[in-house]
């Protein structure tokens, strides 16, 4: 390997050390805000909450329908 090659791999290695320390940066970042908006402090914590949000959404929501019904149906709209 020439002295040329070495240069190049040895840029893209503190390229890559760059990139490195930067995506830990906003992978902290992410999770701070994971904890302090969601009260989650993992990711798999955070998958669940999720699962569970996504329930109460669709129950929300049907029960959004069966109170249209019934005022459709006591207003005979």
């Amino acid at each position: 390997m020439d002295e040329k090659k070495l240069l190049e791999l040895k840029e893209q290695i503190e390229n890559a050390k760059t990139e490195v320390s930067e995506l830990k940066g906003k992978k902290q970042g992410l999770m701070e805000t994971l904890q302090k908006d969601w009260e989650c402090s993992t990711v798999k914590q955070a998958e669940k909450r999720l699962v569970k949000m996504k329930s109460e959404i669709e129950e929300l929501e049907k029960q959004k329908e069966k109170g249209i019904k019934q005022l459709e149906n006591d207003y005979e709209l």
